[in-house]
């Protein structure tokens, strides 16, 4: 078995063997910039732990992994052009980097591209991969529209919300997963398990992400905090406070949330203090918490040996004790 970081290192191998340029140029050198970037490349990391627990070989999963990385990729270019961020890894995003057109056109072929890879290998259980695949892919575009929809919105609901960072960020874990897991052989049981487990890791990981947006130092988060703030996000801690406010802070908040200060320090600060006061970082790191815990009995029901899941195990405690 691979530990977490021997399998970041066989992803970054795969990578590594890779060449992402061609013409033209103007096409191909934001891909490599992205694709070649780094990053935590956590959800091919995560098809190989779920590939080996089931007693699979990861290097079947080998372009599925490099696919489902670059996917993950052409989303983030065009969600930062959409939310105007000009920092990813801590590096200018392409939009910046380039231009708008340039983020939208090099994101489109890393869409294919990732097609490509996924076509690559041919499993017998290929035509379950894609359609994992295909039906993860149209759900992370709902998850974009109701995200966008939402900034519009004065009345959504936590319900509302977790659903929408279901479809927009926790879908795509449990694919890795669920398609690691086919390339290991798994019963139907086990990979609705593995599924079940990504889905829980992935709620609770934008949870973080909301938290470290708010509060987390820029060199370690990799950029721009306050953006959620800054551009009237409906975030979970937003939505909770809405739920714990007394009257007055639940007129204020939303006045907030209505306006585009052109310097947006002092509106940050603000809602900061509101949250603050209501103790809302507290709710949701036990709300992390306990999406842990669901996540752990998912794991727990796959009858394998401990030995088999220690990657995923570690692999979920880096995920969720990022720091702020």
């Amino acid at each position: 078995m691979y530990s977490y970081k021997e399998l970041i290192e066989k992803v970054r191998q795969y990578f590594s063997d890779e060449h992402f340029t061609g013409t033209p140029a103007e096409l191909y050198k934001p891909i490599e910039y992205t694709l070649t970037d780094g990053g935590k490349r956590i959800r091919p990391v995560l098809m190989l732990a779920a590939t080996q627990m089931f007693d699979g070989d990861i290097d079947d999963a080998r372009y599925a992994a490099i696919g489902i990385e670059t996917f993950h990729n052409f989303t983030l270019l065009h969600d930062d052009l959409m939310d105007k961020s000009p920092l990813r890894r801590g590096k200018p995003t392409v939009y910046k980097k380039w231009d708008e057109n340039t983020a939208i056109l090099s994101g489109d072929a890393m869409n294919t591209l990732a097609w490509h890879y996924f076509l690559k290998n041919n499993n017998r259980k290929l035509p379950e991969i894609l359609k994992t695949f295909e039906k993860t892919s149209m759900e992370i575009c709902e998850g974009q529209q109701y995200d966008m929809n939402f900034e519009n919105r004065t009345d959504v609901t936590i319900a509302e919300y977790m659903e929408m960072i279901r479809l927009k960020t926790a879908v795509l874990l449990g694919c890795a997963l669920k398609i690691g897991a086919l390339y290991g052989n798994a019963t139907e049981e086990e990979v609705d398990n593995i599924y079940s487990f990504g889905i829980n890791i992935g709620l609770a990981f934008q949870l973080r992400d909301d938290l470290l947006d708010a509060y987390g130092d820029v060199a370690t988060f990799g950029k721009q905090t306050g953006t959620d703030i800054k551009d009237n996000k409906k975030t979970y801690l937003f939505l909770l406070a809405i739920q714990k406010a007394d009257d007055s802070t639940r007129q204020r908040l939303p006045e907030l949330f209505n306006t585009t200060p052109i310097d947006p320090s002092a509106k940050i600060q603000e809602v900061l203090d509101i949250y603050a006061r209501l103790d809302i970082k507290k709710d949701v790191e036990d709300a992390i918490a306990d999406l842990h815990h669901k996540a752990k009995e998912n794991l727990d029901n796959i009858k394998r040996p401990e030995a088999n899941k220690q990657a995923l195990v570690e692999i979920a405690q880096q995920l969720l004790n990022r720091k702020l």
